[in-house]
């Protein structure tokens, strides 16, 4: 009698670790069949490492490139990582790099520009430098790119992404709430929703929203005053209004079925996501497991409270690039970014 118990117990309980890892699985695109999508052609692969995030000034025609070559770092050989500007009215394209004589220790992630003038900007970027969490503030006049500070606080646990709306005021979104150990891997593989975004009043942090599987990309549209944020683990992109005293109220989730990363908004509005399609494969190729993960880019036109469309305009199984992040466009141009491959993208769309 017991021992039949036993058995059943046992059985109920394979059956339920089965369900939990496979529902792993599934939530993390892993069956998901790549079919390569090219919407055009590749005009170009700039050699730069890790180009994680870009952004793209309209009303001067430039891009900043935020590189940092995380692949050598995983294996231990940390290199300085740079901000780069390319001339988007240059057909060679080629990247200038900003921070060649920066004297601090500079591993960039999510960047965000704030225009004070004509060819005349403050740059902000995370640092993942070894002992500290920070953002780093830049004043750009031309092609010249000065260190003003550094932001420093305990609400940074582990910065991804930011937008700045001023010279001093920030959104930024932590991917986790716990930034290492077994709490850290919970989040990740059981999709715990801990991570938040926080805001920044030029003197003070505080929490905006809390309760995000991953807090990824961040974007603000001006226009409408709405705050998108990348959920990967969630595959959701979640829309928020920002209020007059800046807090956020959640307007609704869209589900755009892949592992959403930096957020774009082209000059209509229309939302540009660079995405990881696997998240399980994307792990694996991030801590050197396997030799390429998939990437892709999708489009959000946004018209309002479920009222929005998503399409997939580029994907690919890993061979031209993997694992995309960012995907702004420019003309008929796609700059397509990514964790830690050693090039990115250019494509022309036809």
């Amino acid at each position: 009698m017991f021992r039949k118990s036993g058995f059943v117990l046992l059985a109920v309980f394979i059956l339920f670790l089965g369900g939990f890892v496979f529902n792993i699985f599934l939530s993390t695109g892993y069956f998901r069949e790549i079919t390569n999508r090219l919407p055009g052609e590749v005009l170009r692969t700039i050699d730069l490492p890790g180009v994680e995030d870009m952004q793209i000034s309209y009303l001067d025609s430039f891009l900043i490139l935020s590189s940092d070559d995380r692949a050598a770092r995983r294996d231990g050989n940390p290199r300085q990582g740079h901000l780069y500007l390319i001339d988007l009215t240059d057909p060679s394209l080629t990247p200038q790099c900003l921070t060649t004589d920066l004297a601090i220790p500079f591993f960039p992630h999510g960047i965000s520009l704030f225009r004070q003038g004509e060819q005349h900007y403050r740059v902000f970027a995370i640092n993942h430098a070894d002992d500290k969490e920070s953002i780093e503030v830049f004043d750009l006049k031309n092609d010249s790119l000065s260190h003003l500070y550094t932001l420093l606080d305990e609400a940074l646990i582990h910065p991804n992404d930011l937008v700045a709306l001023d010279t001093n005021h920030l959104y930024v979104t932590n991917d986790h709430a716990y930034p290492s150990g077994w709490r850290r891997l919970a989040e990740d593989y059981l999709g715990l929703a801990l991570s938040n975004v926080v805001y920044f009043d030029g003197n003070a942090w505080q929490e905006a929203s809390s309760g995000i599987a991953y807090a990824n990309g961040i974007n603000r549209d001006p226009k409408r005053n709405l705050l998108f944020v990348a959920s990967p683990r969630d595959f959701l992109v979640k829309v928020y209004q920002i209020g007059a005293d800046h807090t956020l109220s959640w307007l609704e989730d869209i589900d755009c079925q892949t592992g959403v990363d930096n957020i774009e908004l082209d000059p209509e509005g229309k939302l540009w996501i660079g995405c990881h399609p696997s998240l399980l494969t994307f792990s694996a190729y991030a801590k050197g497991k396997k030799p390429i993960s998939p990437s892709e880019v999708i489009t959000i036109d946004y018209r309002g409270k479920e009222d929005y469309t998503v399409a997939s305009v580029f994907l690919d199984d890993g061979h031209l690039m993997s694992a995309s992040t960012v995907a702004p466009p420019f003309g008929d141009l796609i700059f397509i970014g990514n964790v830690m491959d050693d090039h990115f993208l250019v494509l022309k769309i036809q």
